[in-house]
């Protein structure tokens, strides 16, 4: 099953700086078990900009409104994701814990649902 696992920057966490050698060193063993087929970072959530469609409310109608900044109001902001293969659920969880970034934040784990509406 593919999943995507966001990481959630949250600045009020602080334990320190990100261990980058253990970051990348799981990076590595993911790719090597052929379960990581993709790892990204995110620019900075004050390099981000939100666009939004909304017809028919009054609000806003019938027009584009592009705004700086993340999409939600929230300290936290999602600063990077990896795309694995993984077993199921459980596994997903299992290779959360043993990530660096957990400890800086979160990682929210999705089942990706495929484009061709296959489960």
């Amino acid at each position: 099953m593919e999943i995507m696992m966001f990481v959630v920057a949250d600045p009020a966490v602080d334990v320190g700086p990100v261990d980058e050698e253990a970051v990348a060193e799981w990076d590595r063993l993911r790719a090597e078990q052929g379960v990581l087929k993709r790892a990204m970072r995110l620019r900075p959530a004050d390099e981000a900009v939100t666009v939004r469609v909304r017809g028919g409310q009054t609000i806003v109608t019938d027009e584009t409104v592009v705004t700086d900044g993340p999409f939600t109001e929230s300290k936290e902001w999602i600063a990077g994701y990896d795309l694995l293969e993984v077993d199921d659920l459980d596994h997903a969880i299992e290779l959360a814990k043993g990530d660096e970034l957990a400890r800086h934040g979160a990682l929210e784990i999705r089942p990706i649902w495929p484009l061709n509406g296959e489960e």
